[in-house]
């Protein structure tokens, strides 16, 4: 059996799924995690007999061949309960009463954009045609970007064929694929997918790589899909706990990791705080994974001494690491409303999940635009005869820290966010039971993602893929597991994150 002492920061659900898979294959694995419940912001709360998922709100990878049924065969626990979301989402564009549906059914699916984006079928096949080249060749594990030999080899591996017709499109985004088509002057369409590109990729069309925005734009059909849990997001990350200890695996909440030791350009160990007692001190480690973000570990990295006469120091390769994260454009936030409300509220046939944009002019976010997830009766969120409703915005996280009245503009928004709802379901004082914000600082302080951020870095074609942020880091067996790095956001892409670095631990050769 391994012997190798593995520490992980962060009980997310990439720092859970590296944990219980490397306690699965032999190693002594210690997570630490500064919240009070695990999962990170796939987790939950709860208020008055509702349950709110904190962030993430639906799930890809849970279809046969996915990659959360994948994982959870390995780890042998249950796949959770889940139904498809069908439409994976209803669209509304403004003024219009009538919504574009995502249909789960390709065919379905087809009809609608054709109804609603007529002559836009071509634009709509390519990225059929690079999805299914890019999906194949997920499938078989690649690692990227590959920073080793034995990266490169994982990477080349996974190329066949079919895999050489996205490298004409290596640099594009979908902007340049719109206006290849003759498509970049339709603002419905466009508007359209700037509001699903943000969802997924953090930025826009205009900037959203266009090989990424195959993937995300078409997981949503039959045989893949979105689905929502039973109970809520909450159940991923307590099977992953579950599998962690029953395999020997250990999990402290309630630590803070405040330093990440280093030696000759390798990861020692952490330093660790316990927020009860106070009391501090090192634990050792032959790796360390760091389910944060990218400028969360910029942070945590002790900086080395200088040595002036190697241009490859430790310390020199580190500045770099940090210069570059500096470079990044900034990472939005969120604000949301959560909301308990009489099942009267929710007009009938609502789908789970919403998406509104009020005003052409303005700016995706801001409560502009919202994205709605509505609980349904037997789900598990919500008492008999109640709903939740989660709407949330991304909003420019200096705002937030910046502002000279912070209590002032969270009321401000609240009741924007509740007003423009109310155009959409029966919001009355009588209906709502309860409701509370969150802010950027508020995920500041319960998930410490810097600033607040949420949803990784953006995919634009100079993070994303080959150019993006690797799971290996400039410090010898330190690595970074999470939406930092390919293939990016959401409960999917950081399990595949966490499966990339445990397949890199166990073939470390020092």
């Amino acid at each position: 059996m391994p012997s190798r002492h593995v520490v992980v920061i962060g009980a997310g659900i990439g720092g859970l799924t590296t944990g219980a898979l490397l306690a699965r294959r032999g190693y002594p694995v210690l997570v630490l995690d500064q919240a009070l419940v695990p999962g990170g912001c796939a987790s939950t709360f709860k208020r008055k007999g509702f349950t709110f998922d904190v962030g993430a709100t639906q799930v890809a990878g849970l279809e046969p061949g996915g990659i959360h049924h994948r994982i959870f065969r390995e780890l042998e626990i249950e796949i959770p309960a889940a139904t498809p979301c069908d439409p994976a989402c209803a669209v509304y564009l403004p003024g219009e009463t009538e919504p574009i549906n995502v249909w789960r059914d390709p065919q379905k699916w087809k009809e609608e954009r054709q109804r609603q984006f007529p002559g836009s079928e071509p634009f709509w096949e390519l990225l059929a045609t690079l999805f299914r080249a890019s999906w194949a060749f997920q499938s078989r594990d690649p690692v990227l970007p590959p920073r080793n030999l034995w990266d490169l080899w994982q990477l080349v591996s996974a190329v066949r064929p079919d895999t050489l017709i996205t490298l004409p499109y290596t640099f594009l985004t979908v902007g340049d694929a719109l206006r290849g088509y003759g498509l970049g002057d339709n603002q419905r369409l466009r508007t359209f997918l700037d509001l699903q590109l943000k969802l997924y990729s953090q930025v826009d069309a205009e900037e959203t790589a266009l090989l990424y925005a195959a993937t995300a734009l078409s997981v949503s059909q039959e045989p893949q899909g979105l689905f929502h849990l039973k109970g809520s997001m909450q159940v991923l990350s307590d099977r992953l706990v579950s599998s962690l200890e029953r395999d020997g695996g250990k999990l402290l909440m309630r630590h803070t990791v405040e330093r990440i030791h280093t030696t000759n350009g390798k990861a020692t160990g952490v330093v660790i705080r316990n927020q009860k007692t106070g009391v501090v001190w090192t634990e050792p480690a032959d790796h360390v994974v760091a389910n944060v973000t990218a400028q969360n570990l910029v942070q945590l990295l002790e900086l080395e001494a200088e040595k002036p006469e190697s241009a490859n120091s430790p310390s020199k390769i580190q500045n770099r690491y940090r210069r570059r994260v500096d470079k990044l454009p900034p990472s939005s936030g969120a604000f949301v409303v959560y909301l308990g409300v009489d099942r009267s509220a929710i007009p009938s046939g609502c789908p789970p999940h919403l998406q509104f944009l009020y005003d052409y002019d303005g700016p995706i976010g801001e409560n502009n635009s919202l994205f709605v997830s509505v609980s349904h009766a037997g789900d598990g969120r919500a008492p008999e005869g109640k709903a939740t409703i989660i709407a949330s915005s991304f909003v420019d996280t200096r705002n937030w820290w910046q502002s000279e009245d912070y209590e002032q503009l969270k009321q401000q928004y609240t009741e924007e966010a509740i007003a423009r709802l109310s155009q959409f379901f029966h919001l009355t004082p009588e209906t709502i039971v309860h409701q509370e914000a969150a802010t950027p600082r508020t995920f500041a302080r319960f998930t410490a993602r810097d600033r607040g951020i949420v949803g990784g870095i953006g995919q634009r074609v100079s993070t994303f893929g080959p150019f993006g942020f690797a799971n290996r880091t400039p410090v010898n067996h330190l690595w970074l597991v999470g939406d930092s790095t390919h293939p990016g956001e959401g409960t999917a892409g950081v399990s595949y994150s966490a499966l990339t670095v445990v397949r890199q631990i166990e073939n470390a050769k020092n």
